[in-house]
């Protein structure tokens, strides 16, 4: 079926009976770029434990009922939040849900009274980085070493 104008995204919060699709999504397009590293692991098999319980927060976006993306808001330093583990399903890439995604991100980081908004990719996520530049994210220094070996790059939007 073709979708015809703006497709319907909610946004809702992480229960524990979705901590297995938010693993499950991550994990996806990390074994398809890249590979699991020790804090992927810790992040996407704790994720209530060492995101929610840390002060940050992961939503996700539902389509017709069925969950077709998702990512997360650590606490960082500063009054940031980092952007982190932001994923759409296959079945659901091309439908604009990741633009949804993260504007909801960057409001619910303004309306916390947070300074920045940042995040760490790789430039061969063509699609991601060019949705963040166009949202206004510019390239920061990164820390040596980053905290991921798969990132070369490292975003930040000032709110």
């Amino acid at each position: 079926m073709k979708q015809t104008g703006p497709i319907q995204v909610d946004i809702i919060d992480f229960s524990p009976d979705l901590a297995f699709e938010f693993r499950e999504m991550n994990l996806s397009w990390l074994e398809r770029y890249f590979y699991v590293e020790p804090k992927d692991e810790d992040l996407l098999n704790r994720a209530e434990e060492v995101i929610i319980d840390q002060g940050g927060k992961i939503f996700f976006g539902k389509v017709k009922g069925e969950i077709a993306g998702c990512f997360s808001l650590l606490p960082g330093e500063d009054m940031c939040f980092e952007l982190g583990k932001m994923a759409v399903k296959p079945q659901f890439q091309g439908q604009q849900i990741g633009q949804k995604l993260l504007r909801f991100a960057i409001d619910y980081t303004r309306e916390r009274g947070m300074h920045r908004l940042y995040l760490y990719s790789n430039t061969i996520l063509t699609p991601a980085i060019h949705l963040y530049r166009k949202f206004g994210f510019v390239e920061i220094e990164m820390e040596d070493p980053p905290p991921y070996a798969r990132s070369n790059i490292k975003m930040a939007l000032n709110l």
